[in-house]
Parts: structure tokens; C-alpha cells; sequence
């Protein structure tokens, strides 16, 4: 149905560059609307997350607490105390498919700031300097804003950080005064309502192919956000074979189930920015028991002989929200 407000809306488009990629956000604007304090704020938003949990930034809040030595307090922003909050919460109900404490197992791939090819002496360090689960690792007082290693470990918190930014981008927009908007940050997605016009944000599902980006489908969306991880983005080739950038910690290798991607609805990104990854690492079967008994809105596409597979469950299942 249309809607009064969107005869006096303008379509916009704003953008920038962080986290290794770039951020965008269209929205229905009103005249009143401030376009270079938006701009600003979107910015500002992203850059912050990206300063405090970046792995590859030496004077990142994330590499100084991998730098302190185990059983030191290290006072972080409330910013990456949730966002560790959640991943351990996540790393709980997964049983260990998505941990925030693979920094190691990163580096030593080659996936990392540290090297760009595996090293094997570097992969047996790190399987034996994580004894315990990450949510005995890692010690978080909330109330005094500070964290501590109880082992030997590095954070690695790309398979939720770009999530914790989209929302970020949605809180802005919001506060800003607008109510028809899409924040994108690579494969993460939020709707801030839906278009003024009174539909739902389409946005495209990315077909899982190696070598070029085509599109599998389209997710509609409307207060709500979507991601998605796979195995066909960031890859090395070792005689032959590719290796996923996604860690399995529980094998300490790289994620190698025949899952070619998940995606995963939510009404926070960052909860489906964690949970896509913890279920493309869980795999076809634990992954879709554990969707399953969460109750979420999951699509997994599975690498077959005969081609892709798909398995949804929620709205994907009822095949409510993708179009192909």
C-alpha cells in the first residue's frame, strides 16, 4: 500500500570505506533530513567499531587485550563487552562451533595480520595453548568494563564485528529520525522499516560460486536483518585444495563440511552475523538441529555431486521470504 509519506521522501544513497570493505546505507529521506551529520555519524559509527575490535590494527582495544598477559585486567569500551558478551553466549549454545578465541588458529592458516600461508609448527601451538572452553577462557566484569585471558589466547571477533557495525548504522539512522532505511556492510544487512512506499528492502541472496558473484535469489526485509557466511569469499589454494577462511575450533582447521553458505534472519545483525557462522562450522546436520530447536529463520546450500542443495527452516522453509 503506498504510503502519504513517501511522495515526500527522496531516495539516498550514502557510503564510505572501513573494515576491509564498505559500508553503505539507503534510505527515504525527508527534506529536513541533515545529509552531512548523517554521513558523519554512519562514518563515525563504523570506524569505532573497527578501531576497537580490528585484528589487523596494532593499536586496536582487541590486540591489546591479546597482547596482556593471562590473568591481567584490561579495561575495553562497552561497545566490545557486548559484542564479547554475545559471542560467548553464542559460543555456549552452539557447543563451541563459534568461539571468539580463534585468533591463533587465524594466524597460523594464514588468514590473519601475521602470514598469508599456513604454518604447521604455528597450528600444533595453537591447538594445544586452548585447553578450555572459550567461555572459561575469557573473564568478563560488565560492571567495571574490563576483561581477562585465563589462558594463552587471541580474539578474533570477524565473524561478529561487522554484524555489531550494521546495527550500529540501523541505531544512528534511527536517532537521526529515520524510519525507511537499509545499512549494508559486506554480506550484513539491516532494515530499518521497510521502503516509505510501503514494501518490504529486497535484497539480493549471493549464488556461493568461487569465481564471480551472481545472484541466487532476493530476502525481503523489513525490520529486521540478515547475514550470511560461506566458504567461496576468502580462500587459499594449498596444492589444490581450498581452504575456507572460517574456522572449525573444534577441529582446528578450516571449515570443511560441504556447506557452501548460511544465511540467517534476526532481529539483531549481529546475532545472525554469529549465528551464520556458528552453522555454516556446525554443518548440514548438528547445524539444522541446532537452528531447529533455536527456532530460527536459517537457509543453508549445500555443495552436492548435483549441484547446490538448498535446506531452509522458518520463513525460509515456508519459502516466505526468498524469491528465486
Amino acid at each position: 500500500m503506498f504510503s502519504e509519506s513517501a511522495a515526500k521522501c527522496q531516495r539516498i544513497t550514502l557510503h564510505g570505506p572501513s573494515m576491509g570493505t564498505r559500508w553503505s546505507a539507503t534510505l527515504d529521506a525527508e527534506d529536513s533530513l541533515d545529509m552531512n551529520a548523517l554521513q558523519h555519524d554512519l562514518a563515525t559509527a563504523v570506524d569505532q567499531v573497527d578501531q576497537q575490535m580490528s585484528p589487523w590494527k596494532p593499536d586496536s582495544d582487541l590486540m591489546r587485550v591479546n597482547r596482556a598477559p593471562v590473568n591481567a585486567w584490561v579495561v575495553v569500551p562497552a561497545e566490545m563487552l557486548e559484542v564479547l558478551d554475545c559471542a560467548l553466549d553464542v559460543q555456549r549454545l552452539s557447543t563451541g562451533a563459534f568461539d571468539p578465541c580463534v585468533g591463533g588458529l587465524v594466524n597460523a592458516w594464514g588468514f590473519g595480520a601475521q602470514g598469508d600461508v599456513p604454518d604447521a609448527q604455528a597450528i600444533r601451538m595453537a591447538r594445544q595453548s586452548q585447553p578450555l572452553a572459550s567461555h572459561d577462557c575469557l573473564e568478563l566484569d560488565r560492571a567495571a568494563g574490563q576483561v581477562r585471558k585465563r589462558v594463552p589466547l587471541q580474539l578474533d571477533l570477524c565473524g561478529i564485528a561487522k554484524g555489531y557495525a550494521v546495527d550500529r548504522m540501523a541505531h544512528v539512522l534511527q536517532e537521526h529520525g529515520v524510519r525507511h532505511a537499509l545499512a549494508a556492510l559486506d554480506g550484513e544487512l539491516r532494515a530499518v522499516g521497510g521502503q516509505s512506499g510501503g514494501l518490504a528492502w529486497r535484497v539480493a541472496l549471493e549464488s556461493p560460486e568461487f569465481d564471480r558473484r551472481a545472484v541466487r535469489g532476493v530476502i525481503e526485509l523489513e525490520d529486521l536483518a540478515v547475514a550470511t557466511s560461506g566458504d567461496y569469499r576468502r580462500c587459499l589454494e594449498i596444492g589444490g585444495a581450498r581452504l575456507a577462511h572460517t574456522m572449525d575450533p573444534r577441529r582446528w582447521a578450516p571449515v570443511n563440511n560441504g556447506v557452501a553458505s548460511v544465511t540467517v534472519l534476526a532481529s539483531s545483525c549481529m546475532q545472525a552475523d554469529a549465528w551464520a557462522t556458528a552453522l555454516l562450522v556446525a554443518g548440514p546436520d548438528e547445524g539444522l538441529v541446532l537452528a531447529q530447536r533455536m527456532g530460527m529463520d536459517v537457509l543453508f546450500l549445500l555443495r552436492r555431486a548435483v549441484g547446490l542443495i538448498e535446506l531452509g527452516l522458518g520463513r525460509f522453509g515456508r519459502a516466505a521470504n526468498l524469491k528465486v
